[in-house]
């Protein structure tokens, strides 16, 4: 095809996986292209936000990528690949066989991801993954707040995550919605937010928003969401204000 590059590669070949920081991997594959390797082998990033164009200066062997969807805070067994998603892609057949197999090989499982994906795939990653850590800090410098120790509000609130994510594997995200906003609970929500100022203010809104359309699917009342979505909001409260002015 024109504009591609076809290539014809030996039933064996190495793969060179980059495994460096995302803005490495660009300057990382030029030296590599500088040192004009062996035909015989193919280069491999392990981003989850960059495409295959990371590797551009080596276009002239099969690129790809190999992105494990896991966390890996500080190095990790190879269990942590069990029953995982690992996204790949690859510029030929023949490596895209090679990385399927390769992650098939430690118990987890492939899926092609594109370069036009990548920023929406890794950005879900980072909702299930970071975010979760950072609203689990959150909760905890709360509940330092009232009079728990660290330890304390990392153990409640850990216990607490752990019984979600168990029912949410069990019924999926919209069965496994609880709490006042599921509930249409529009006194606990306007309490919650009394309570709270600044950023963790704004933070609850937002994701209260956000379970508001979940609990909706789930089947709260029109009467209800939008009694919640006021309270969520206060957008109404706010627009009385300006006419009475």
């Amino acid at each position: 095809m024109p504009g591609r590059t076809a290539f014809l590669e030996p039933p064996s070949f190495g793969i060179v996986f980059l495994a460096v920081p995302d803005q490495a991997v660009a300057e990382v594959a030029a030296k590599l292209a500088g040192l004009k390797p062996s035909r015989r082998l193919s280069f491999v990033h392990v981003s989850g936000a960059l495409g295959l164009g990371a590797l551009e200066a080596l276009r002239d062997h099969p690129i790809g990528s190999f992105h494990p969807l896991q966390s890996f805070p500080a190095p990790r067994d190879p269990s942590a690949f069990r029953d995982i998603t690992v996204a790949v892609d690859a510029s030929s057949p023949a490596l895209m066989r090679r990385l399927r197999s390769l992650a098939r090989a430690v118990g987890a499982q492939p899926r092609r991801v594109m370069d036009g994906d990548r920023a929406t795939y890794h950005a879900a990653a980072v909702f299930a993954s970071n975010y979760v850590d950072v609203l689990l800090a959150e909760g905890i410098r709360l509940l330092q707040a009232a009079g728990w120790s660290e330890k304390e509000a990392t153990a409640g609130l850990l216990a607490l995550t752990e019984g979600t994510l168990a029912s949410v594997r069990r019924r999926g995200v919209v069965a496994g919605l609880t709490g006042p906003v599921r509930r249409g609970d529009v006194s606990t929500v306007e309490r919650h937010l009394a309570a709270l100022s600044g950023p963790a203010a704004d933070l609850y809104r937002m994701l209260g928003v956000v379970a508001l359309e979940i609990a909706i699917e789930a089947g709260l009342e029109p009467a209800a969401a939008e009694r919640m979505q006021r309270a969520l909001t206060g957008k109404t409260a706010a627009t009385r204000r300006r006419r009475r002015a």
